[in-house]
């Protein structure tokens, strides 16, 4: 009886477990077939497009091109040589003409006019005792002497106070225009030998050219020839004055200046040529004939290293090379390259 029932409930168990089996089939028969993945297309690797430059032979020019200004050869600074006093009154302004003698700015003097008339009085005042001294006491050289030494003792203070009169005055030494003048009010504190202002020969002008950048003065020497552009028309010019042969000066502003600026004389310019115009100049330093020459975007360097890249056949390699003259577009190559050789000029 057991038997017959265990025979049973395998017999349903089997029957189950194969409906189960042919639904589980039927439903996937009814989802959809996935598709096979596509394989990635051949991407051919696109080749390097290089800008490259045919090493030749040639000439290279260095140079110095700039904007000159035309400034007076004969020039006087102006300043005063004591600090504290107070500046009461500026009487020039830029491009004021003026004569030698003229008083171009004044100090405050306070009481020191007064002064220098109380002090007359008193030069005056000895004077006259000098003189009843020798009228009343003819015998006594002594007195006299005395009396004399008075006089003199108040004409060297009356002198003293004069001399300090005259501190307050700025005065021209030179015929001329101003071309100059320090930012400073009435009422301002002057500091001793600061330059306040310029006079300026329009008689006797050269160019100036101040340099922006030390290191454009390298290779510039007395001497040199310079091509100036004046107002539509080509002068000649030469290198008269660099840094090395300034003149020296005790005025701050004068030493900066000459430290970094030229002097040429130009030949010719025309009578109407004015202070504070301009000209173009051009200086070459530094030429070359039959080197070898590539554009300067093509050399590269790198901790103190120089070199190039060069094509050859489908690679590109590095060479190492001497530089010689470097202009503002082109450098010499002295050593490592020869003619013909390609060179990459882009990354």
């Amino acid at each position: 009886m057991w038997r017959k029932g265990s025979r049973a409930l395998r017999a349903m168990t089997k029957s189950v477990c194969a409906l189960a089996l042919s639904a589980s089939l039927a439903g996937c028969s009814l989802l959809p077939r996935e598709e096979e993945a596509l394989k990635p297309p051949l991407v051919k690797p696109a080749k390097e497009n290089f800008e490259l430059y045919e090493v030749r032979r040639g000439s290279i020019v260095k140079q110095v091109t700039g904007v000159g200004t035309l400034a007076s050869d004969k020039m006087e600074y102006l300043f005063f040589t004591e600090s504290g006093g107070r500046l009461s009154s500026m009487n020039v302004t830029l491009g004021s003409e003026v004569k030698k003698g003229d008083v171009i700015a004044q100090l405050d003097t306070g009481d020191l006019e007064n002064k220098i008339r109380q002090q007359q009085i008193e030069v005056e005042k000895a004077e006259i005792m000098l003189e009843k001294a020798k009228e009343g006491m003819l015998g006594d050289a002594r007195e006299i002497r005395l009396k004399a030494l008075d006089v003199e003792k108040e004409k060297l203070e009356l002198e003293h106070l004069r001399r300090q009169l005259e501190k307050t005055k700025l005065v021209s030494g030179v015929d001329g225009i101003v071309t100059y003048i320090e930012p400073i009010k009435e009422g301002d504190s002057v500091q001793a030998y600061k330059q306040l202002v310029t006079i300026s020969d329009p008689k006797q002008m050269k160019l100036t050219y101040e340099f922006a950048n030390l290191a454009d003065l390298t290779g510039i020497q007395i001497g040199m020839a310079a091509e100036v552009r004046y107002k539509n028309a080509t002068y000649a010019g030469k290198v008269v004055q660099i840094p090395a042969t300034a003149p020296q000066s005790d005025v701050k502003a004068i030493q900066e200046k000459n430290a970094k600026s030229i002097v040429i004389d130009v030949a010719g310019l025309p009578a109407d040529a004015a202070i504070g115009e301009s000209a173009d100049i051009t200086i070459v330093t530094e030429k070359r004939d039959n080197v070898l020459i590539i554009p300067r975007v093509g050399l590269r360097s790198y901790m103190g290293r120089d070199y190039v890249q060069v094509m050859e056949g489908e690679s590109r390699k590095e060479i190492d090379v001497e530089k010689g003259v470097v202009s503002a577009t082109e450098v010499e190559i002295r050593k490592g390259l020869k003619e013909g050789q390609k060179v990459i000029l882009n990354n």
